[in-house]
């Protein structure tokens, strides 16, 4: 058997290197973020073919599920190799590991599958999305660095770019509408800005970022281009579209089950090492660390993703085509009066459908409010609850919950209104028992008031 496991590039069983003796090489090399199939050439697959194709690791006994390394800390056989470890000389590409805040065999895992999703060389995991998202910011800028960020981001991106980066590390940002893209490229000075930052697909008002054309006017200037997909994995991938770095709060569709906080930073390995460098790294030194036993979790988790992207996908799409007909005003990039649905469906990949998350502008916060009580202490057709990727439905009002960070005249500029109702489409029980539901409920809420 071990014969034939050898022969799998794409298959590692357990071979711990315990010894530093001069008849391996010394130098470092990044093929241990990644399967060595990606490492030789990254060529783009199908999100799910990625997923397949990327190593798998057997338990220590043989286990068809590899196993959890919950070490913090690792031993050596010989006390020069911890001198040699220390040097960067030997390190997890030889199995050789420290201390589970720098690298984690669990932890490293999930990376290679995280880097094998989204297309990348490296990926590197985290303990929250924030965490991701901030570690990646202070490595790519230092004290008077500039960002160009969109001005429709996820209320704590927004904050963090808005009021403490400007205050802690002399980092600022100008927000503009990256739908305009001659706006884009006055604001970013060449020279000067070092990160344009956007979401792939906005957080709430579900605008989509055309990725292709931000990348090239970001790389004409020398800039690099951070994409948030956590609203599209699967759906959308932004370095096969020409953006560098992907970062995703894994808490949401990648988990699923809504139990789990995490984060992923993919992008090229050279600035994954430069991150976890034991001097100027942001993720070495701030500590941002996973747990190995979530890692492990989140690792079992990632073969079904593509099988329940479609499914929130699909329900997402006829949700929102069925309460269009009713007369709401629904807010979803698959629907064809959608101003991006063109721009969207000429980027996503093939099968994926559109994203799993619409929104219904009911106008007012009292409006949003009455409804969401209905849909839930009524009919039960989901939760009221931020975050999204669960398999029930979560529903919340965004100008007052998750882009509550945001200033009336920010929210105005990001086109959010105070009834603005964000869903993140579940895909629990059928599809039609779901839509009576929804369907009854809207019903009584017509009775009070026309749409």
């Amino acid at each position: 058997m071990a014969d034939t496991l050898n022969q799998n590039t794409n298959i590692v069983a357990s071979n711990k290197k315990r010894s530093s003796g001069s008849d391996e090489c010394d130098h470092h090399d990044d093929s241990f973020f990644v399967s060595k199939k990606q490492s030789k050439s990254l060529v783009w697959e199908d999100p799910a073919a990625a997923l397949a194709n990327a190593r798998h690791e057997f338990g220590e006994h043989g286990g068809v599920n590899m196993s959890i390394e919950a070490s913090a800390t690792f031993t050596v056989m010989e006390p020069e190799t911890m001198r040699r470890m220390f040097a960067g000389e030997l390190g997890p590409d030889r199995d050789f590991f420290i201390y589970s805040r720098h690298f984690n065999p669990t932890v490293l895992n999930l990376g290679r599958l995280m880097a094998a999703l989204e297309g990348t060389e490296a990926a590197y995991c985290t303990a929250s999305g924030m965490s991701a998202i901030s570690s990646v910011m202070l490595q790519l800028c230092s004290s008077g660095g500039h960002v160009v960020a969109s001005q429709t981001l996820y209320g704590g991106t927004h904050a963090l770019l808005t009021h403490f980066l400007p205050r802690a590390c002399n980092i600022t940002t100008s927000f503009v509408d990256v739908r305009d893209l001659e706006i884009v490229k006055e604001a970013i000075v060449e020279g000067r800005t070092n990160v344009l930052y956007f979401e792939s697909v906005s957080n709430p008002t579900l605008t989509v970022a055309n990725i292709p054309e931000l990348s090239r006017i970001a790389h004409e200037k020398g800039v690099t281009v951070v994409v948030d997909n956590t609203f599209a994995p699967m759906v959308l991938s932004p370095v096969k579209l020409g953006a560098d770095v992907v970062v995703h709060s894994i808490s949401k569709y990648i988990s699923g089950a809504a139990d789990i906080i995490a984060g992923a930073v993919c992008g090229p390995a050279s600035l994954v090492n430069s991150m976890m460098d034991l001097h100027q790294g942001s993720l070495m030194l701030l500590g941002p660390t996973m747990n190995p036993k979530v890692a492990f979790e989140l690792a079992e988790r990632l073969p079904h993703l593509g099988l329940r992207m479609k499914e929130h996908c699909k329900r997402a799409l006829e949700y929102a085509s069925r309460m269009t007909k009713l007369g709401l005003k629904v807010i979803y990039p698959g629907l064809e009066d959608h101003p991006d649905h063109a721009l969207i469906k000429s980027m996503a990949n093939k099968d994926y459908g559109y994203g799993g998350i619409l929104c219904v502008d009911m106008e007012t916060e009292e409006r949003a409010n009455r409804l969401m009580n209905v849909l839930q202490n009524f009919t039960q057709f989901g939760f009221m609850a931020v975050s999204l990727g669960y398999y029930e439905t979560l529903m919340s009002c965004s100008g007052s919950s998750t882009s509550s960070e945001l200033n009336n005249e920010e929210k105005e500029l990001a086109g959010i209104s105070p009834g603005l109702v964000r869903m993140s489409i579940g895909y629990n029980g059928s599809l039609e028992q779901k839509w009576s539901q929804l369907d009854k409920a809207l019903s009584k809420m017509q009775e009070k008031m026309p749409f």
